[in-house]
């Protein structure tokens, strides 16, 4: 089943979400946020909020899969970063062929704290806010399978602990 922009925009904002700008299509939905944590790389207790509601909406059959792309944004100081899941990664969470922990480290591995482009770029303010400031931001700081981002994982995962039926 196909979901509209504002709907999908609601549910990611009763998630606690603070949506900037939702693009829906068949090929991908791209989400722009507003982190509550501006620090060096995305909060991931945000992006496993972003994550649950995709694959809750996937459960319910009221979204298809597809690859998700998220900007999460400093107010007023730019990209923090980009990352994404691929529509395979929800459906092998949903089928049981992947476990959450494989998940999290799948998702957390294609964070990028220098992206040369936001998944939303356009007439909104996360395009001007990224012109604005993108001389202003480190050198590249990419986490992808960095031991770091490793770490933190098995901390913290990104997904709330869900119950499995099997």
């Amino acid at each position: 089943m196909s979901i509209d922009e504002s709907t999908l925009a609601r549910e990611l904002r009763t998630n606690g979400i603070g949506v900037e700008e939702v693009r829906v299509s068949p090929e991908r939905v791209a989400v722009a946020y507003t982190t509550t944590l501006p620090g060096a790389a995305p909060d991931h207790a945000e992006m496993g909020r972003v994550c649950n509601t995709f694959i809750d909406l996937a459960e319910a059959g009221e979204f298809d899969p597809r690859r998700i792309e998220a900007t999460a944004i400093r107010f007023e100081t730019g990209v923090q970063a980009t990352w994404y899941v691929d529509a395979d990664w929800i459906e092998a969470l949903n089928t049981y062929r992947i476990s959450e922990e494989e998940f999290s480290a799948r998702v957390l591995d294609s964070v990028d704290t220098d992206p040369d482009e936001p998944a939303i770029v356009g007439s909104g303010a996360t395009g001007e806010r990224r012109r604005r400031h993108a001389g202003t931001r480190p050198g590249p700081t990419r986490l992808r399978g960095s031991p770091v981002a490793r770490a933190v994982l098995h901390a913290a995962p990104l997904l709330r602990r869900r119950r499995r039926h099997l």
